[in-house]
């Protein structure tokens, strides 16, 4: 378990942490440290170096995004390496006043992703973890890019965050629920549902646009999103934070390193 230095004192500035070093999550890390200087940053283990050095990330994002990278996210500055706290498994970093942030590796949408539970309120940080809700709907749809994309070690994370008991869900895309249980095991169905269908196209063969169009005929009718009622705006914002494109890309990504 790794603490934050200090016993009981706040330190001087609360420290950054975040769920994950996917650009969308992490990439003002190094900006933030910058202008923090006496701020350090958490990250898990796994993801500690490419926050030091951003470049392998960042063409990794490169090959994804293409030029648009540079528009939706810009260039992540690396942290100084010495300013990085990397945690274990299991990690602790305490904000003063008997208030800490427990850390719970949840891999299975990404290898260095962690859940973050606040002692004082109960609520849980669950990243990208649980996918993406979408509070004008109440949809709750996969998020499964590649390359880290695992489906049993996405539902044991899922697991894991129901058996910590939160008061809440805190999902950075977006915002907090509060019908933990149903909303955990709506995300397990979901994902689960895309995995199936995903794989009916991968074992015949199809590829990536075949196997798309595939699983939006399956889905479509599970989300309010999509209703014919609901102002188009919403499903655009909806397929924006869960495109449906990276989701079965990173399912058949999955299925092809199984099977290799």
């Amino acid at each position: 378990m790794t603490r934050w230095p200090g016993s009981g004192s706040a330190p001087a500035t609360s420290p950054p942490w975040v769920t994950h070093i996917h650009l969308d999550h992490a990439g003002g890390a190094g900006d933030i440290a910058a202008m923090f200087p006496a701020a350090q940053i958490v990250v898990h283990q796994r993801g500690a170096r490419h926050l030091a050095d951003p470049s392998r990330l960042m063409a990794s994002a490169r090959l994804v995004y293409g030029d648009a990278l540079d528009r939706l996210f810009g260039v992540l500055a690396p942290v100084p390496a010495g300013r990085i706290v990397a945690l274990d498994d299991v990690g602790t970093v305490d904000l003063g006043g008997g208030r800490r942030l427990d850390s719970h590796y949840s891999p299975g949408h990404a290898k260095h992703h962690v859940g973050l539970v606040d002692s004082d309120t109960g609520d849980l940080y669950v990243g990208d973890a649980a996918g993406v809700y979408l509070p004008e709907t109440g949809d709750v749809r996969p998020a499964t890019p590649p390359p880290d994309f695992d489906h049993q070690t996405a539902l044991a994370s899922l697991r894991k965050f129901a058996g910590l008991q939160p008061a809440r869900l805190l999902f950075s895309h977006y915002g907090p629920v509060t019908e933990v249980s149903e909303t955990l095991d709506r995300s397990a169905e979901e994902i689960t549902i895309w995995v199936e269908e995903t794989r009916q196209a991968y074992a015949a063969g199809l590829d990536l646009d075949h196997a798309v169009a595939m699983v939006r005929e399956r889905t479509r009718d599970r989300y309010v999103a999509f209703s014919p009622e609901v102002d188009p705006a919403i499903a655009e914002k909806f397929e924006r934070v869960s495109g449906a494109v990276g989701n079965v890309d990173g399912i058949m990504h999955w299925l092809g390193k199984a099977a290799s």
